[in-house]
């Protein structure tokens, strides 16, 4: 299990750009502690990412985006396949044009590179969420194409030949939230994570739950469209506990009531 967050920003939001990531990536923390990390994008600029080998609270308060960030994604990650000393394996991961984060599991992850003939992005990877991005990238975002992933997911990603645009998806076995004001949509992998962005952010948001088999494409803050897809359900999960690193959304929302404060 993992933590996905991010927010679509209309570039006249006036929303600081660093706390609402730092109170999304508190709100996910505990989650997950292998790693951690955060992408970024302003305007037609390439997306830049940070990850590092740690839990959240050891990247909370160096976490720094520009005012003119308009989309970000947000991950921590509590590991299955591609171990977290391998940099690549981390997310955001990036695969061509396409920069994305993933909660859930993949199991056909390496047929599918084959059948498709797609290059892992570095010859050490082998985590299995490429396997989403790869296809986002070879067929532009189509919602049919997940239909080939058998495991459970709830992803996001920044393709960055689609200028201001964040793509949200949801499978199955794994939680999707999006949280909209006037010219703010935030996602995250649980309610309470939007919860806390309305709190440090003095924000109210309609939330919402996202349907299993569901493609959301968001821009400038707002929700432009919304698709249907048959998720693959033949698969079998082990039920797994909803916190993963307690100590980690603990000391993180500490933190961010200090960042906060100041």
């Amino acid at each position: 299990m993992c933590g996905i967050a991010g927010y679509s920003l209309s570039a006249s939001s006036d929303v600081d750009r660093t706390l609402a990531a730092q109170a999304l990536l508190a709100g996910i923390a505990e989650r997950g502690a292998d790693a951690v990390g955060y992408a970024y994008r302003s305007g037609t600029s390439q997306v830049a990412i940070h990850k590092q080998r740690s839990g959240a609270s050891a990247l909370l308060d160096q976490v720094q985006l520009p005012a003119s960030a308009t989309e970000t994604l947000i991950h921590v990650r509590d590991y299955t396949k591609g171990h977290p000393r391998i940099e690549a394996n981390n997310h955001p991961i990036r695969h061509g044009t396409v920069v994305g984060v993933h909660n859930g599991i993949i199991f056909n992850d390496d047929e599918l590179m084959e059948q498709h003939s797609f290059e892992r992005a570095e010859p050490l990877m082998t985590v299995d969420s490429e396997a989403i991005f790869a296809l986002a990238e070879a067929f532009d975002g189509a919602p049919v194409a997940l239909e080939e992933l058998n495991g459970s997911m709830a992803t996001a990603w920044i393709d960055e030949r689609r200028p201001g645009t964040i793509f949200l998806a949801r499978g199955i076995g794994r939680p999707l939230w999006i949280g909209t004001a006037r010219e703010e949509l935030f996602f995250a992998s649980t309610k309470a994570a939007l919860e806390v962005v309305e709190k440090f952010l003095r924000l109210k948001l309609r939330k919402r739950e996202v349907p299993e088999g569901t493609v959301v494409v968001a821009a400038e803050g707002r929700e432009l469209s919304r698709e249907r897809f048959k998720p693959d359900r033949n698969f079998e999960e082990s039920p797994l506990p909803a916190v993963r690193a307690p100590q980690e959304g603990l000391s993180c929302l500490k933190q961010l009531a200090a960042l906060a404060a100041i």
